[in-house]
Order: structure tokens, then sequence, then C-alpha cells
């Protein structure tokens, strides 16, 4: 018969087993993207279109 591991055993085993590590990796990455995204969103996108618009954040604009 198998013998029981405990839920620390287990979660040792599973997260040794290199999936967790590539699901942290990947939040990092994405966090890091979305963190590009939005300062380029910021610095120059917005300001493109209120120039092209002639509206600011303020009037309602984007």
């Amino acid at each position: 018969m198998a013998e029981k591991k405990g839920f620390l055993a287990e979660f040792k085993e599973f997260a040794l087993k290199g999936n967790v590590m590539d699901m942290a990796v990947g939040v990092i990455i994405g966090a890091a993207f979305g963190n590009i995204v939005t300062a380029l969103t910021d610095s120059f996108i917005n300001p493109l279109i209120q120039a092209i618009t002639g509206s600011t954040a303020e009037d309602g604009g984007v």
C-alpha cells in the first residue's frame, strides 16, 4: 500500500517539479510588461491623443 504523505511534503514535491517556478516567472514577467504598457500609454500615447484632439484629462478627454 502506498504511504500517505503530509500536505507539506506533497506541496514541496509539487513546488520542486518546476511548474510553480515557471508560473512565478510568468507572473513576474506579466507584471513587468503591464508596467511597461502603462508607462508607454501615460508618457506617449495619451499626450499624442490629447495633442490631436485638444482635450485634456481634466476636460473629460483621454
